[in-house]
């Protein structure tokens, strides 16, 4: 990568967001950032504007009051040279076009879709931290990027860890499985009997990883870690008996690959996203990450075990949609979706989420080849169906 590459960091406000802007703060030349974007988080948004100068500024969020008054609003010390916008339909265009070379997909849930389905259409390099784009429509998105040449690197860390373990050359025929680890979430060493007591203090305390509280409620379910079983099918060209899931508590080895002679390779690192997302951004090159190395002069004990599906039954969900494929992804991502946001208002326990994706999966109309149109009506249909069924337990 000789040329300048203009890059565009979708949802900078999240966790996963501010951790690629920190990545290119460090200065490395080859990377440009001209645009950001944020759903409603204006007065951090503003903060990044004023830190950062990129040359576009998109705001996704409804527009009101609060949007028009920031769309029209300057530093108070200097005149603001970023454009800002509005709007998710001009933020597609911008994706689109010939000013964004790479776009980190950072918008969380299904939210993201439609911005990161572009990038890949427009065969842009889409460092992927969107799992739900693949969730819900794989297919359109792996066919969408064959088409177009584009370059889906996933920023995932397990995904990631994946994706490096198999840079040296080895083919896909060589493999027989691949492993992702997953921390088993705040309420791991809990008694199952106890689960349904979890407040929302306890499941968005994670021992591990700091992360947006829809994503930490889902490391509690270990629904991510189902998420991440779709997702690894669809990025790797896997059958659903490929992929299996190890609880790891120490979040050291990210994932592992195991090949047909037995040898398996692991990829180890501190838990930091930040060098899944450098790694994304200068693949094939590797340079100094603002991320700690391990620290080999203390010692360290590495454990892993099976993940316990009945402690996780959002985890058996996932293994089933990864085989069953077409509607089922859409389907589960929305139920879970409406239902962490139930439980983060305090109108469910933390072990009806499972339950309730459960009931909406089992009950919808499958397709197994939808088109985008049909995947975003099941998407409504699913959320719908969360809200019928609290209703109807009210």
């Amino acid at each position: 990568m000789s040329q300048i590459r203009n890059v565009a960091i979708l949802g900078s406000t999240g966790s996963i967001g501010r951790a690629a802007l920190d990545v290119l703060s460090k200065g490395d030349p080859r990377f440009r950032l001209t645009a950001i974007s944020c759903h409603t988080q204006l007065g951090l948004f503003e903060e990044q504007i004023q830190a950062y100068s990129p040359k576009f500024a998109f705001a996704t969020g409804p527009l009101d009051d609060q949007v028009k008054r920031w769309q029209n609003s300057q530093s108070n010390s200097t005149l603001s040279t970023t454009v800002r916008e509005s709007g998710m339909e001009r933020l597609v265009s911008l994706v689109q076009g010939p000013e964004i070379d790479i776009v980190v997909a950072a918008i969380v849930g299904i939210a993201g879709l439609e911005t990161a389905l572009a990038a890949a259409q427009a065969g842009k390099r889409l460092a992927l931290a969107n799992k739900e784009s693949l969730v819900v429509s794989g297919s359109l998105m792996m066919e969408a990027a064959k088409a177009s040449g584009a370059e889906i690197l996933p920023v995932d860390s397990e995904h990631s860890a994946v994706f490096q373990c198999l840079q040296a050359g080895h083919e896909k025929s060589n493999v027989k499985r691949i492993i992702l680890t997953a921390s088993g979430g705040p309420l791991r060493d809990w008694p199952i009997d106890k689960l349904s007591t979890a407040t929302i203090a306890d499941a968005l305390s994670h021992p591990t990883w700091q992360m947006g509280r829809k994503i930490t409620v889902d490391s509690a379910t270990m629904m991510n870690k189902a998420l991440e079983v779709i997702e690894a099918k669809w990025l790797f060209d896997l059958d659903a008996d490929q992929i299996e899931v190890v609880v790891h508590p120490q979040s050291i080895i990210h994932s592992m690959v195991e090949f047909n002679d037995g040898s398996v390779i692991g990829q180890m690192s501190p838990p930091d996203m930040r060098l899944p997302i450098q790694y994304a951004l200068t693949y094939p090159d590797r340079v100094p990450a603002p991320s700690p190395s391990i620290d080999w002069t203390q010692p360290m004990r590495l454990e892993w075990k099976p993940a316990d599906l009945d402690r996780y039954p959002a985890l058996q969900l996932g293994f089933e949609v990864a085989k069953k494929g077409g509607t089922c992804g859409a389907v589960l991502n929305a139920a879970n979706e409406a239902s962490v946001e139930l439980f983060l208002n305090n109108r469910i326990k933390l072990t009806e989420i499972a339950t309730i994706c459960r009931q909406v999966l089992d009950h919808h109309h499958f397709s197994p080849s939808p088109t985008l149109s049909e995947l975003l009506k099941l998407d409504q249909w699913g959320r719908n169906e969360v809200q019928r069924w609290i209703t109807s337990k009210c």
